[in-house]
């Protein structure tokens, strides 16, 4: 089994660094696991409607390229669907045994992922209403990700 995760944007600060690496290592007992960084594009103060379709359709167009078309696509979204931790246990776990061997999940950079990335995705993933920082994003997506292996494998964590 293979995991990606695309993510706009580098981490900055040591602490979520630490985080991402902790759960990188956690989940490399279940998958390999690859985490791609595409560059974020600059987001001036209050960009038109028109200038943030830009912003996103560039970062779209460096997403798409690392998007394997035989990986099942996870976008996250806030219009996505809300699932609990075992529901997104349940979805990798059916997705797995019906021979899907590589996931990809997409996180967008500030003001979010252009439309044509999102129309790929085989599943719109919403974490909240509510907006978090992208980066701070990769880490809850990474321990989301770790709980659904321990769960799968019937494994103590998940409480």
């Amino acid at each position: 089994m293979k995991i990606n995760i695309i993510a706009v944007g580098k981490l900055k600060e040591k602490y979520i660094k630490d985080a991402v690496k902790e759960y990188y290592k956690r989940i490399n007992a279940y998958s390999k696991i690859n985490i791609i960084e595409v560059e974020d594009e600059k987001t001036i103060e209050n960009p038109s409607k028109a200038e943030e379709n830009k912003i996103k359709d560039t970062e779209g167009k460096r997403i798409k390229k690392h998007i394997s078309p035989s990986a099942f696509l996870i976008v996250l979204a806030i219009e996505g669907d809300m699932l609990d931790s075992i529901e997104l246990s349940d979805l990798i776990d059916k997705k797995m045994l019906s021979g899907k061997s590589e996931f990809t999940f997409v996180i967008g950079g500030s003001i979010g992922l252009s439309d044509e990335i999102i129309k790929m995705a085989d599943f719109k993933l919403s974490f909240s209403k509510m907006t978090f920082p992208h980066q701070l994003m990769r880490v809850i997506l990474l321990e989301q990700i770790y709980r659904a292996f321990k769960i799968i494998h019937h494994e103590p964590y998940h409480k």
